[in-house]
């Protein structure tokens, strides 16, 4: 065993930094509406609220989910498709579960989300970050048919919604209402607040679905629309010809995502100014200039593929209707297939405060879940610290560190899936090696490790829905299985979505990952020097797998030593650059005492163990 001395990264917060300063401080919650709760079956979703999604149509016998069943078993109705007739590429006789998939509806809705909220502040959360909730067909609603209105099935009257819908001219922000969605979101709003929850929401403004109202009137009006300009139109159709030539460009080559035409400067003056609109009527709902009704912020969406310009004026927005709005972007793959991320760091000067992070989660793949592929302490240490230098102090302290999300499998899954590129071959489909089973004692030893990390070193913290219940699954659609409560009884996993036998794996709320969780919150809430303070990588021990670090704020000093292996690791902790006479240890998450004599301490670490230790006067 060996000690290394790193530099300590010291570039503290000042007075100039533009994030908003509840942020830094902040322990995210990922929603995922449709998934979370059904807490108003009167809103469930009908076969007309998805006309137009994807896969493109819904047999008769369509129905909703049950909540309970085995993600991957097949109900009745599925059963009967014949994907041959609606796909070419469908074999047939043979479900194809990612289409089976796109099929569901579970019912989540802004009631599950009321219903559950004391649930979140037991948790301890602070903040949470809907995926989006926007009017669209589809389960995801990244393909939004209007961005004024919440969609009408996460709310308590879909049919009056409708009707308000067709009194209005979405073109004019003067007409738009309020329906009965919208009022139970900013309901939500209102009580996330009144318990020091903040919230933001998912702006999706690179492109619309093909049902957004200014995309159907161009369809219609072709070059007569006007909103011709709003989109990117490749060729228009000929009315002399039997043939439809019109033809636009869609986000990724996606046609059901028709992308918003930008110029140099980011967005046309049309789609511009309706954002603009946008942003004012979800961030002070009625308009008083006071923005404690409304969101508190943004994630927006496919970041990269929208020009730096119209996100430096959408910034501005923003910070002139609240000053302390927070704006995330989602920007990760510079080159997806050379496992390349971008570094964000021009997006940090005035166009975005923070990221989701998922140079973090990659990192701390690397360390903890890689088993051949595992990069030593130093190399993790060294992998963040790069992270340090590339990120102002301000803007790194509320990125959201993350490990899974809506686009990646769950770090359940990771974990018993090792060795791959992060978000990379994520789910039997796309990997038919990819083990889709629930994680054995050893691997949720490594989860509890992961979320000690999330939870102490720089950065926000950002939980992804069902995560701290112990929740598995791949890469899309398996992180997007409807939430698991405690109170309900869900039939166990025996199914395999590429026909293979598998051992059934009981699905149930994990208690002891929940109340991990929990503890670790509850630690970072009291002690700031977890959510501000600075960083020193103290301990590098690659042989062992150990690594050590200080978090330092106001003279007060926690010391964090991870043991990344699989034995129980003795080292004594020299801390004589910090502190002097005899010290003694208490790990506050157990309160296990630590003593000298002197400043070199024996400390026992158990086999994937996190100590946050704090020295005792």
């Amino acid at each position: 065993m060996f000690l290394v001395l790193v530099y300590s990264f010291k570039r503290l917060p000042n007075d100039t930094d533009t994030p908003p300063e509840w942020a830094r401080q902040a322990v995210w919650y990922q929603i995922f509406p449709e998934r979370f709760w059904n807490g108003d079956t009167r809103n469930d979703p009908q076969l007309r609220d998805m006309e137009g999604g994807w896969p493109y149509f819904f047999p008769a016998n369509w129905q909703v989910s049950p909540w309970t069943s085995d993600w991957y078993e097949l109900q009745p109705w599925e059963k009967g498709i014949d994907w041959h007739e609606h796909f070419d590429w469908a074999r047939p006789g043979e479900a194809n579960f990612n289409a089976v998939a796109g099929l569901r509806r579970y019912g989540g809705d802004l009631q599950g989300v009321i219903d559950r909220l004391d649930y979140l502040q037991d948790l301890g959360i602070t903040a949470i970050y809907f995926n989006p909730l926007f009017e669209a067909a589809s389960l995801h609603k990244y393909d939004a048919s209007m961005f004024h209105h919440i969609d009408n099935n996460f709310g308590p009257d879909p049919e009056k919604d409708r009707e308000i819908w067709a009194a209005e001219n979405p073109g004019d922000p003067a007409t738009w209402r309020w329906t009965t969605a919208d009022s139970l979101f900013l309901n939500l709003i209102d009580q996330c607040h009144r318990r020091g929850i903040r919230v933001i929401i998912d702006g999706v403004f690179n492109h619309t679905g093909r049902a957004f109202w200014a995309f159907q009137d161009l369809l219609k009006h072709q070059q007569d629309s006007p909103y011709k300009d709003w989109y990117t139109v490749l060729s228009w159709d000929d009315p002399k010809t039997p043939e439809n030539e019109f033809d636009y460009a869609g986000w990724a080559g996606v046609k059901d995502l028709p992308e918003i035409r930008e110029d140099e400067n980011g967005l046309l003056e049309g789609p511009r100014r309706h954002i603009k609109a946008v942003v004012h009527r979800w961030m002070d709902p009625n308009g008083d200039g006071d923005p404690s009704d409304g969101i508190d912020g943004w994630r927006l969406d496919v970041a990269e593929k929208v020009s730096i310009h119209f996100w430096k004026d959408f910034y501005r927005w923003v910070k002139e209707v609240n000053p302390e709005g927070y704006i995330t972007g989602e920007l990760w793959w510079e080159d997806w297939g050379k496992n390349k991320m971008y570094n964000a760091a021009p997006w940090f000067e005035g166009a975005f405060d923070a990221v989701m992070n998922y140079r973090f989660a990659r990192a701390v793949k690397k360390f903890v879940i890689d088993q051949k592929d595992q990069i030593p302490a130093s190399a993790f240490a060294d992998s963040l610290r790069a992270q340090y230098r590339d990120y102002e102090w301000s803007n790194l302290l509320v990125c959201q560190n993350l490990m899974g999300s809506h686009d990646v499998d769950r770090v359940a899954s990771q974990v018993v899936n090792p060795d791959r590129w992060y978000d990379h071959d994520a789910n039997p489909m796309q990997n038919p090696a990819y083990d889709p089973r629930k994680p054995n004692a050893e691997e949720y030893r490594r989860l509890r490790l992961i979320s000690g990390l999330q939870m102490t070193l720089p950065g926000a913290p950002m939980i992804y829905y069902g995560d701290e219940a112990g929740m598995w699954g791949g890469d899309d659609p398996d992180p997007r299985k409807p939430m698991v409560w405690p109170e309900l009884e869900y039939q166990p996993e025996k199914n395999h979505p590429l026909g293979r036998p598998r051992d059934p794996d009981p699905v149930t709320f994990d208690r002891e990952l929940f109340e991990w969780h929990r503890r670790l919150i509850a630690l970072r809430k009291a002690h700031p020097a977890l959510s501000l303070g600075a960083v020193d990588f103290f301990l590098t021990d690659d042989e062992n797998r150990v690594l050590g670090y200080r978090r330092y704020l106001d003279g007060q000093d926690l010391f964090v030593v991870v043991n990344n292996s699989a034995e129980t690791v003795s080292l004594h902790l020299n801390l004589e650059a910090y502190v002097s006479g005899d010290v003694r240890l208490t790990n506050l998450l157990d309160d296990h005492p630590f003593q000298g004599p002197g400043v070199s301490l024996p400390v026992q670490c158990e086999p994937y163990e996190i100590l946050v230790l704090k020295v005792q006067p």
